[in-house]
């Protein structure tokens, strides 16, 4: 089975172009050296995307697309859009015309908004920022995309903060889980304000298993990819000094995005067992234990 993983030097990237090839596809993935480099053996395309030679990908059995624009405070429409969504049409109907027929892609609960927790895939989407904006683009295209080519499947995986091994060169856009633990290290977490905020984090290995079943699914979707518990930031600083051994105090801190922060965030995971089969299995107490355990967080 030949799988193209784009974004493969990335986070999720790397982390599933890794599992894929230990479970024996052929891998090819694009990406971007300055990221990270994976293990010798895999083939790596520079540059990404739209600068490679597309008669390379001739064959692909299932893309897996992983590569986007992901920082949220970024308030530039324009190149979010263009970055996020017309590059990612472009890049789907170029596969489509090379005959693949199975596309798994990256969208994201940042789509949900301000909308009450918990996120049902069908409810009513209220973007606060043009990241999440231009993933919601790519699901409506993607909606066209699979009316015009009934013979194609296409499953978008809705990530919720993901977190875990090989995300350390994201620096500030890593999860909290890791800039929590990079600050621990030295001296007190800083939060904002007062820690109540609730999120649903899902470790990597998880993502990686949900993106696996998903290349199987039997037809097309758009499903939620969260741990389906949300935990707030208090506690997070609870496990983390548990699992380092540390007992690090709180530094509350001002919101400076309170107009557009998420408070709540926690998924509906039913729709995403009904259609492919996916049951997080690592609670986030047993995800940070494995990620310290990795040697990756600190």
């Amino acid at each position: 089975m030949k799988a193209l993983v784009t974004g493969g030097t990335g986070f999720i990237g790397s982390n599933l172009a890794i599992e894929l090839d230990n479970q024996g596809y052929e891998v090819i993935v694009t990406g971007n050296e300055s990221e990270q480099k994976l293990p010798q053996g895999r083939r790596v395309l520079y540059p990404t995307l739209m600068g490679i030679n597309w008669d390379i990908l001739d064959g692909i059995d299932i893309v897996f697309h992983q590569a986007a624009m992901n920082d949220t405070t970024n308030l530039d429409s324009q190149v979010m859009i263009h970055a996020n969504y017309l590059t990612t049409v472009e890049f789907f109907k170029k596969m489509i015309d090379r005959g693949c027929k199975n596309i798994v892609y990256a969208s994201s609960t940042a789509v949900y908004g301000d909308a009450p927790a918990p996120y049902k895939e069908g409810m009513v989407k209220n973007p606060l920022n043009p990241y999440a904006e231009s993933k919601l683009c790519v699901d409506v295209a993607v909606s066209d995309l699979s009316k015009e080519n009934p013979d194609v499947k296409f499953v978008g995986l809705r990530y919720c903060n993901v977190y875990g091994p090989r995300e350390s060169h994201k620096g500030k856009k890593a999860s909290m889980i890791y800039q929590l633990a990079k600050q621990m290290t030295y001296g007190s977490p800083r939060i904002f304000e007062d820690g109540s905020q609730k999120r649903d984090h899902i470790y990597v290995k998880d993502v990686v298993e949900a993106n696996i079943l998903a290349s199987k699914a039997k037809e097309s979707c758009i499903v939620n990819c969260g741990s389906g518990s949300a935990t707030t930031f208090n506690r997070l600083v609870e496990i983390i000094n548990e699992v380092m051994g540390t007992s690090r105090p709180i530094e509350y801190i001002p919101n400076p995005y309170a107009d557009r922060y998420q408070n709540h965030t926690e998924c509906d995971m039913s729709l995403a067992k009904e259609k492919i089969g996916f049951v997080p299995r690592y609670s986030i107490e047993q995800g940070i234990k494995d990620y310290f355990d990795s040697g990756f967080l600190v």
